[in-house]
């Protein structure tokens, strides 16, 4: 029989300890964020719809974001047992420097679209946590100020060729007057990819106030506020817009890049090379043997070739095959730190996140992009301890299986072409 008592007001007070309220709205919605998802999701609530769909969207039906987050998400990992890592090391050496974390701020265009601070928040995060950033050709911050926001951090440049092709090799100058130690030579972006939701929403730069875009702002006045009384967008390679991303990209990009122009670029550039949007074996063995310093394998996010390779798919096999001559890197779908930990153990020597930290940008600002960082290091570090290794060094494919979905369908040469 169960014995009851009066409750004793001494009890209770040990028993029911009452939260402090945190009074600062961003820091109490940042902290109740323990996922990217859950930071897209205040992105969303906060961020009118044309701004956070660019940033969220991708190209046509959006298959290749689709299935690279699915890629992900289709991880089977294998820990060892009775193997303590009480400490973990996540720190490496990548493309001459180090980084305390593997991963690393990947390049975004229109930045500071989605959020005011832009750049600078991604910077000046980036250089608290001792991880590189990159900035974009199409950044709406300056080379010299995104420098500023990060003087002691590792900026990398992210470089399109443009049409003028003067543009581009002034960009290359500037960036390596400034000090930033890495080029990221972009190769699949020849024209704008289909991206249907900008289309849709009528998204343009600079933003044009229609009657759903007033409706669509009632609710999120403060982006408004921060667009309208903060200095002017500027961007270093263009110097017109007006209309459509696509359309502005597509004006800007020149579709007949070739090894000549990546020749150019090399010989302005002084620091480490890499190429970024590499999506299938022979090319990434040709550009290892033309000597460039690493490979990012990449199908922009999905956001230009829908139905593209899958740059975690195809991960080992070329890790296996110019994995020792080159560096090689993997983006598009991150969104989790078991993420980052089955890449590495896959052969990647690092990784790079951009809507996760753009999603971060819009919940918050430089502290929202904090929180992405504080949330996939901490992701990161647990993977490690439960599959009981101390450092990344220690991560090798067998502690991940890619379990598969979409299996290639294989070509037989002996079937007849219709009409032959």
């Amino acid at each position: 029989m169960v014995t009851r008592q009066l409750p004793n007001p001494k009890e209770l007070l040990e028993l029911m300890q009452f939260k402090k309220p945190e009074l600062n709205a961003r820091k109490r919605r940042l902290d109740a964020a323990l996922t990217i998802y859950d930071l897209r999701t205040i992105a969303k609530r906060r961020t009118p719809k044309a701004a956070f769909d660019y940033t969220d969207g991708a190209a046509e039906g959006e298959l290749s974001l689709a299935r690279a987050r699915q890629a992900f998400e289709d991880v089977e990992f294998h820990p060892g047992i009775l193997k303590p890592a009480p400490a973990v090391d996540m720190s490496c050496e990548i493309l001459g420097g180090r980084s305390a974390l593997p991963f690393g701020i990947a390049p975004t265009g229109f930045t500071r679209l989605m959020q005011t601070e832009g750049e600078i928040a991604g910077a000046g995060a980036a250089g608290a946590a001792g991880i590189p950033f990159t900035l974009s050709t199409l950044g709406t911050t300056s080379i010299e100020d995104v420098k500023k926001a990060n003087p002691y951090g590792r900026n990398w440049f992210q470089l399109y060729v443009m049409r003028d092709r003067e543009i581009s090799y002034g960009l290359t100058r500037r960036a390596a007057a400034a000090g930033f130690d890495t080029l990221f030579f972009t190769v699949d972006t020849p024209v704008a990819g289909a991206r249907l939701r900008d289309k849709r929403n009528g998204f343009s730069i600079p933003p044009q106030l229609t009657l759903g875009t007033v409706i669509n702002a009632i609710p999120r006045p403060w982006w408004w506020i921060d667009f309208l009384t903060t200095p002017k967008l500027e961007f270093a390679s263009l110097s017109t817009t007006g209309g459509t991303v696509g359309e502005l990209l597509d004006a800007a990009m020149d579709p007949t890049i070739s090894y000549d122009d990546l020749e150019i670029i090399r010989e302005l550039w002084p620091g480490k090379i890499v190429i970024k949007g590499v999506q299938n074996l022979e090319d990434s063995k040709k550009l290892i043997d033309r000597g460039v310093d690493g490979i990012v394998l990449s199908n922009h996010g999905g956001r230009q070739l829908d139905r593209a390779p899958i740059p975690f798919r195809l991960l080992p096999e070329v890790v296996r095959e110019v994995g020792k001559d080159a560096t090689v890197m993997v983006d598009t779908g991150i969104m989790n730190g078991a993420d980052v930990v089955a890449s590495i153990a896959l052969g990647a020597k690092f990784t790079l996140v951009g809507r996760a930290y753009l999603y971060g940008l819009m919940a918050g600002g430089r502290q929202g992009v904090d929180r992405t960082i504080a949330i996939l290091r901490s992701e990161i570090e647990r993977t490690m301890k439960l599959l009981g290794v101390s450092s990344l060094e220690e991560l090798e494919p067998r502690h991940v299986t890619q379990l598969t979905r979409l299996v290639p369908v294989a070509q037989d040469a002996s079937v007849i072409t219709p009409g032959r």
